[in-house]
């Protein structure tokens, strides 16, 4: 078990799995998205706000669908919708998280959709930083953001990793789809008492996860 253990590489999404984004983060970054449609679109605010949702929905991500439909520059759009008046204030996570990640066997990513300034800032905050090997932030992954296959492949390509040595820890069910497809282990972050098929451990808390290491 030793031996299995220090080759695994765990690859954590941010938001909404190593904290909680739901209370302040996201609604702030939902607002700043639809007023950048807006201004951006030359749309009213209902019609900015149903592409934002519609987008996405359809892609995984809001930012895709603007690339791909309207000629979107993604680093101007992250830029302007990951601005934040005290990110800090903002900021919800679990106490122990740090001695959590310090106690894991194996080697630790950030693989997120975010982009790198403000996955940078989060993780500083949190004071977790230095327990993570690499961040791959959505410019990292060539603007290919998770559920899509391709931001999958290049971490795995750039990180010279098979698939199988992989765990991928996430809120989001789509992006665990993705990952079991590729061969990698799965744990799911939810409250939810439903456990899919492509899930292959579920935890209210990421907070438990290495008291059930033995069952991936």
């Amino acid at each position: 078990m030793a031996q299995r253990s220090a080759s695994l590489v765990w690859l954590f999404d941010l938001d909404n799995t190593l904290h909680d984004a739901r209370p302040h983060i996201f609604p702030h970054i939902n607002r700043a998205m639809v007023e950048y449609i807006r201004d951006h679109l030359g749309v009213d605010e209902n019609e900015a706000t149903r592409i934002r949702q519609h987008y996405w929905q359809r892609y995984g991500a809001t930012l895709l669908g603007l690339m791909r439909h309207h000629g979107t520059d993604p680093r101007h759009f992250l830029w302007h919708t990951h601005q934040f008046p005290n990110l800090r204030r903002m900021l919800v996570f679990e106490r122990g998280l740090k001695a959590m990640l310090r106690c894991l066997p194996g080697r630790k990513i950030v693989f997120s959709n975010a982009p790198l300034h403000y996955s940078e800032a989060v993780l500083a905050l949190a004071g977790i930083r230095g327990s993570f090997a690499a961040v791959y932030s959505v410019e990292r992954l060539r603007f290919q953001p998770k559920p899509a296959v391709g931001g999958f492949r290049h971490l795995l390509h750039r990180e010279r990793l098979a698939a199988r040595r992989c765990i991928l820890v996430e809120d989001s069910l789509a992006n665990l789809q993705t990952a079991k497809r590729l061969g990698m282990k799965t744990v799911w972050i939810s409250g939810s008492t439903r456990q899919p098929p492509f899930v292959d451990l579920r935890l209210a808390s990421i907070l438990d996860l290495p008291r059930h290491v033995h069952r991936l």
